[in-house]
């Protein structure tokens, strides 16, 4: 616990801490190794950085919980512990005003990763799936990718509340960004994955995610684009 956490912060963060040690020791497979708790609190104070509204360490546990979610209900992707590192780096370099952040947060596991023990598939493994957040558009038959996109996705399927709290969190994120600059940007963002012939990907998702997730972008674009908007 630092001097400037609170009890409950930093609870949180020595439990996500033990989950990042669990997962990097599990994917090395008995290989021997650095101690994984350096890179997983570097990782921490990356999520922690203050220009952070939405892209925050409660952002990466809930993606990682979605993971667990998937893994429990069906199974998904086929290189768990891979997934799991993905989502620890997938946003782990972040500047909103930046449009790089996916590909320096994949440079950064490829060092980090290398470091601490991975093979060379491993590390290129996790690589590409933090660079398909880019798009969040997987292959068919890319199990791991598939897993990943539908966690990092479950936000937009969440209570039309809490998804009222992410959307102003994004634009939080982007407070330096004019309104209308804004609300042209972001309705883009939403008509992309709404042309999207499935937000969600693996069967779970697919069931449990799609419809309300849809609902939510149909109404954040209509609130952005409609006459409302524009008063």
């Amino acid at each position: 616990m630092t001097a400037d956490q609170d009890p409950a912060t930093a609870e949180r963060d020595a439990a996500l801490l033990q989950r990042w040690n669990t997962t990097l020791l599990a994917a090395r497979a008995g290989r021997e190794g650095p101690d994984p708790a350096p890179y997983g609190r570097n990782l921490l104070s990356r999520w922690a950085e203050p220009q952070r509204r939405y892209h925050t360490v409660d952002h990466l546990r809930a993606v990682l919980d979605r993971i667990d979610e998937l893994a429990d209900q069906g199974g998904e992707g086929g290189e768990l512990e891979l997934v799991r590192l993905a989502a620890w780096f997938h946003d782990a370099v972040y500047r909103p005003d930046r449009s790089e952040n996916e590909e320096r947060s994949a440079a950064l596991a490829e060092k980090a990763l290398a470091e601490a023990g991975l093979t060379e598939r491993e590390v290129t493994e996790v690589a590409r799936l933090v660079r398909l957040t880019t798009s969040h558009d997987p292959a068919p038959g890319d199990l791991n990718g598939e897993t990943l996109c539908d966690a990092d996705l479950a936000i937009l399927a969440t209570a039309p509340d809490t998804y009222g709290g992410y959307a102003a969190a994004v634009r939080e994120e982007y407070a330096f960004v004019p309104e209308p600059a804004f609300r042209e940007g972001r309705a883009a963002v939403l008509r992309q994955l709404l042309g999207l012939p499935r937000l969600f990907r693996t069967p779970y998702g697919a069931a449990a995610w799609e419809e309300r997730a849809r609902e939510n972008l149909e109404r954040e674009l209509a609130e952005l684009t409609g006459p409302a908007a524009d008063k």
